[in-house]
């Protein structure tokens, strides 16, 4: 970890095992110094449109979590779910090509929101904490041929929204946020430095 956070975050926040596939969350927790090792979950994400938003990120972020902790009973694990919204639609990684192409133009011209909901479980203190945020994105309004040229370049079939705000294009389509940015990539950095502090 950078020297920085050493001073300030304790002990047994100087190693994280990261529950997610997702390298852009690798990256973020990477960049901030973390000693990090990645063991994906293998938890299905299947939505319950009776939940709201927040409740079902945060309900896969702990089941992502608990699962990976039992091979880590000493470790801190980071389990993370990030769901787009609009008109009260929840919106997930889309199945294919089409499926993308068809969030991309519900999202064209208007704002929709991003959950985050992060877990955090440590087996041996039988401590745990989950949290989420939430970020409005406005979207500028997209032709067909943007939205398929964006499509075939392959970026959006990994992500939530079918759309990266860190992308090349994903991040020339955004007009505006209101909100944590890195909530929208997929990992809530200041929530994130706020709950570690209490893992001491």
């Amino acid at each position: 970890m950078g020297p920085a956070l050493k001073g300030i975050l304790p002990n047994t926040c100087l190693s994280i095992v990261l529950a997610s596939a997702s390298p852009r969350r690798k990256k973020l927790l990477e960049e901030l110094g973390f000693q990090l090792t990645v063991d994906p979950s293998d938890v299905e994400e299947v939505f319950d449109e009776s939940k709201e938003p927040s409740q079902m990120a945060s309900l896969l972020a702990e089941k992502k979590a608990v699962d990976v902790a039992f091979r880590y009973p000493n470790d801190i694990v980071l389990g993370a779910d990030t769901i787009v919204v609009i008109d009260g639609l929840m919106l997930a990684k889309p199945t294919d090509a089409e499926d993308a192409k068809s969030m991309l133009r519900l999202l064209s011209g208007r704002s929709h929101h991003v959950w985050t909901a992060v877990s955090l479980v440590q087996m041996s203190t039988n401590k745990s904490v989950c949290f989420a945020e939430c970020t409005e994105v406005q979207f500028a309004a997209l032709n067909n041929s943007e939205i398929d040229a964006y499509v075939s370049g392959g970026s959006p079939l990994d992500k939530a929204g079918a759309y990266g705000i860190q992308d090349d294009w994903g991040a020339v389509f955004i007009t505006g946020i209101v909100g944590d940015y890195y909530n929208v990539v997929g990992l809530p950095l200041h929530a994130l430095y706020r709950h570690l502090k209490t893992f001491g």
